[in-house]
This record gives C-alpha cells, sequence and structure tokens, in this order.
C-alpha cells in the first residue's frame, strides 16, 4: 500500500512554503517560485495537521530560536544527491562553504559542478541548508528559491549566531 501524499501551505518571511510528506515523514518544503517545482501532485491531500511540528520547528527557526531542526525526513534521489545532501545537514548553523570544499567532504575533489546540481536538487530545502553553500570567491550562486531568499536566509542564521557570514576553509 503506497503512503499518502499529503501537504499543507504555510506562510512564512518567505512567503507561502508548501511542506510536503507521506503523513509521517517530511519529503518537501519549497519556496514560492521555487526553480523547478510544480506544485503538490495531483493525487496529495491538503492536511496542516500532518505538518505541525514542521510548522512549530520553521516558525522558531524564522523567530531566531531554532538552529538545528528534528523532523523525520526523506530524501529521494540518486545516491550522489544523497551524499550531497547528507554533507549539508553537517553544515553548522551560520557557516557557509564552498561547492568546492563541499565536492572536497565528499571524496569527490573534482565534482564542484555536479555537487551544485545536487544541491539545486535538494528536495527539503531550509532543512536541508543548502542555502549554506556558496561561491568559489565568496559569492552567492544558484538558489531554487532565488538569491535573495539565499541571501535572506544567510543573514538570518548570521543574525541569529552573532556572527558575520563566515566561510568555513575546511
Amino acid at each position: 500500500m503506497n503512503p499518502t501524499k499529503c501537504y499543507c501551505d504555510f506562510d512564512s518571511p518567505l512567503g507561502r512554503l508548501c511542506l510536503q510528506g507521506d503523513g509521517d515523514v517530511l519529503t518537501g518544503l519549497y519556496m514560492p517560485n521555487h526553480g523547478g517545482w510544480q506544485g503538490p501532485d495531483a493525487e496529495s491531500r491538503q492536511s496542516d495537521a500532518s505538518f505541525a511540528a514542521a510548522r512549530e520547528q520553521l516558525c522558531e527557526y524564522f523567530a531566531g530560536t531554532r538552529r538545528q531542526f528534528d523532523l523525520p525526513i526523506r530524501l529521494e534521489g540518486t545516491p550522489f544527491q544523497q551524499r550531497v545532501w547528507q554533507q549539508l545537514l553537517a553544515i553548522p548553523f551560520g557557516k557557509t562553504i564552498t561547492y568546492g570544499q563541499l565536492a572536497r567532504q565528499i571524496g569527490n575533489p573534482n565534482a564542484s559542478r555536479a555537487v551544485g546540481l545536487a544541491n539545486s536538487r535538494n528536495p527539503i530545502s531550509i532543512i536541508v541548508p543548502c542555502h549554506r553553500v556558496i561561491g568559489s570567491n565568496g559569492t552567492l550562486t544558484g538558489y531554487a528559491g532565488g538569491l535573495h531568499i539565499k541571501q535572506w536566509l544567510i543573514e538570518q542564521e548570521r543574525q541569529t549566531d552573532g556572527t558575520h557570514l563566515l566561510v568555513d576553509h575546511r
């Protein structure tokens, strides 16, 4: 039996977000005008109750009182994408790294572009913090929700953390 697909819309400082899942785990978090996203699947049902914990934790994050999410998630993608997305979860709150650094961390130092592509396909934005990955020269590059949202998320974390925008040069 297939799990029930469900979604809910959620108003945030970034605009209306869409949360998707199966009633037990979160499988998607999409922003307004999210590049490549067409909206909830036709067979999905609207369910606010399924996403109460996610909405609560996102509200805390946006208020600056949450630095880490504690939600059941399922990331569906290729093995390479899975490695990239798991490494995103290890980037500390308030820090940024480059695509090249991320490629080295997953053991493939020549895969910066492939890492960027996998990063852009992250289905659970914010919670899996793809916004913390920046260009090699420290500039903001590529973000499915738009560069203005990436900048907002980085600045929000910087202000919450009390530090300046940092590039982790590991």
